[in-house]
């Protein structure tokens, strides 16, 4: 039943309920120790049924919209919620994949790093190696150019000393480049000898 017909149905009670509470026969003491009244109880019945579109107008109906406003809202936001809830999951695991590349490039340009940090160490070895020994050779070779420059001036000395000591037992100038030479030759099978 529509809201009219229950306002209606209640005007047509109150309007029987007041008329049986005029009537002799609705008499409370005719309703054996009851205390009832008809009139009262039908008015009331009748206020009662137009109560009920105007609670259903006014209370119920408005009530009703906002739970479901209220629901359709929840709901939105439990919808929003899982939205972000999923969103923030796969920004996670985005962020967890692209952290994950950084280390293994940052890994990766590390080893590369170390490679060539032993690379350049075993290339500055070898090259300190090859410089060491280019200097040891041209240290021989010094040596032995002043070793030769040594024995060549302790030659002279040599030759020097001998004529002037030939000199001294001769008594005569032995200082000519044939006795020279002799000295020199004679120095020479000496060196070969021993």
């Amino acid at each position: 039943m529509n809201k009219y017909g229950l306002l209606g149905l209640g005007l047509v009670f109150v309007v029987i309920g007041f008329f049986v509470k005029d009537q002799s026969w609705t008499r409370p003491e005719m309703f054996a120790g009851l205390q009832l009244d008809l009139g009262k109880t039908i008015t009331n019945i009748g206020v009662f049924l137009i109560f009920i579109p105007v609670i259903n107008h006014y209370f119920y109906v408005p009530l009703k919209e906002a739970m479901d406003a209220r629901n359709h809202e929840l709901e939105s936001t439990f919808t929003e919620t899982e939205t972000l809830r999923t969103q923030m999951q796969t920004l996670k695991t985005e962020y967890e994949a692209r952290l994950a590349k950084t280390e293994a490039e940052a890994r990766f340009q590390i080893q590369n790093q170390i490679k060539e940090a032993q690379n350049l160490r075993q290339q500055l070895m070898t090259e300190a190696g090859e410089r060491a020994d280019a200097l040891i050779r041209q240290a021989q070779l010094e040596i032995e150019n002043e070793k030769a420059h040594a024995i060549a001036t302790i030659r002279t000395h040599v030759v020097d000393l001998t004529l002037a000591a030939a000199e001294k037992v001769i008594g005569e100038n032995m200082d000519s480049d044939k006795n020279r030479r002799l000295i020199a030759e004679f120095i020479d099978t000496v060196e070969v000898a021993s």
